[in-house]
């Protein structure tokens, strides 16, 4: 599956944006898709995770309340809302994707092969 990230640009500090995570090929009902994000000189980290089939959605506890994860297979898209942007949100964001992933998996970046390019978002103080 290919994934292509968008919806990245420059928010005012409490200003939302939506990121999207579209994907081709075939089977996307069964992966599990996540948002990483990265910030310059830090390491990439694990954000949000909507899981294949029922759709159960994880959060890291820094975007809980703030970003909602959600998925639309029939366009093959995942969606991420992030509202209350704070300045160190500013990172590039990431999408994966892995098949059928175990549950214990979702926040580990080494197990999703599929990546996306990445979107950059830039929060204003």
């Amino acid at each position: 599956v290919q994934l292509q990230a968008s919806g990245g640009g420059l928010v005012q500090s409490g200003g939302s944006r939506r990121l999207s995570c579209s994907a081709s090929g075939r089977g996307f009902i069964n992966y599990t898709v996540a948002w990483f994000r990265q910030a310059p000189g830090k390491e990439r980290e694990f954000v949000s995770a909507v899981k294949y089939g029922v759709g159960t959605t994880y959060y890291d506890d820094f975007v809980k309340g703030r970003f909602t994860i959600s998925r639309d297979n029939d366009k093959k898209t995942v969606y991420l809302q992030m509202n209350n942007l704070q300045p160190e949100d500013t990172a590039v964001y990431y999408c994966a994707a892995a098949s059928f992933l175990h549950d214990d998996d979702y926040n580990t970046a080494r197990y999703y092969n599929f990546w996306g390019q990445g979107t950059q978002v830039t929060v204003s103080s």
